[in-house]
């Protein structure tokens, strides 16, 4: 019984491909166009509630690295000891 139940899909179906590929090429426009009308868009800004800081920038600082001005001759002296 499920083999003649195969049987039978498997035929119908055979038949409707061939008649979907005996009707030929479907034919397109050369050229599509497409118009849309207007819409409206309407809306309001969505702002977060509470109060607007205006905060100072941060100032310049001075840098903690100091450059030695004795370092060349602090080096020549401890050379000397060797």
């Amino acid at each position: 019984m499920k083999r003649i139940a195969g049987l039978v899909i498997g035929f119908v179906l055979f038949l409707g491909a061939g008649a979907a590929f005996a009707q030929g090429g479907v034919q397109y426009a050369e050229k599509t166009e497409y118009t849309f009308d207007d819409d409206v868009v309407t809306g309001d800004l969505v702002r977060p509630d509470g109060e607007l800081l205006a905060v100072r920038k941060k100032g310049r600082e001075r840098s903690l690295i100091r450059v030695r001005q004795h370092f060349i001759p602090e080096m020549l002296k401890s050379v000397e000891d060797l």
